[in-house]
């Protein structure tokens, strides 16, 4: 009988050990950020390389390059020293959107006129950047990368997956706030 009940605790003794922890399968290697990085350099070169045909095509207009990545030109300039808008100041404009080969989009007319409260309220990157360039009264023409306008996402309707945008953009007024 004892040899018996030896075995016994000695199987609940093995039983009773820590489960251990299975090891990963796969690893991941960062390949998929790394490819992603590769195909988004190589749309960039695609549609910078479009918009630099477009702007050296375009001998009638000066472009200009922001800071923020995107080429514009004024089609109304306000020469006088007037109010930019600020974080948290109102805008009120009128747009259009086109793809680069002058394709209409939304007409204004469609898009109505726009009243904005810079950096709190949601547009596309390039037009927020775009309005804080722009006084009261002036009309600009941009050209906008897709990572500059509806990126990989589009606008979810009539603007696809990495689209480039051109947008006439007219600011009426700027309501400044007190900060």
């Amino acid at each position: 009988m004892k040899p018996i009940l030896y075995i016994i605790l000695l199987l609940l003794f093995a039983s009773c050990k820590t489960p251990e922890a299975r090891k990963p399968e796969t690893v991941k290697s960062g390949s998929f950020i790394k490819e992603s990085i590769e195909r988004n350099k190589k749309l960039n070169k695609r549609e910078y390389a479009l918009i630099e045909q477009i702007i050296s095509k375009d001998s009638s207009n000066t472009y200009l390059a922001s800071n923020s990545g995107f080429w514009y030109y004024y089609d109304v300039k306000v020469e006088q020293d007037t109010i930019t808008a600020g974080f948290g100041d109102q805008v009120n404009f009128n747009y259009n959107l086109k793809d680069l080969n002058g394709t209409t989009i939304y007409t204004s007319e469609e898009l109505g006129t726009q009243t904005y409260i810079m950096d709190k309220e949601e547009v596309f990157t390039g037009l927020r950047e775009g309005l804080k360039l722009m006084k009261p009264g002036e009309t600009v023409t941009f050209l906008f990368p897709s990572q500059k306008a509806f990126g990989y996402y589009g606008d979810k309707n009539r603007i696809g997956t990495n689209v480039p945008l051109m947008s006439k953009v007219t600011v009426n007024t700027i309501s400044k706030t007190n900060n």
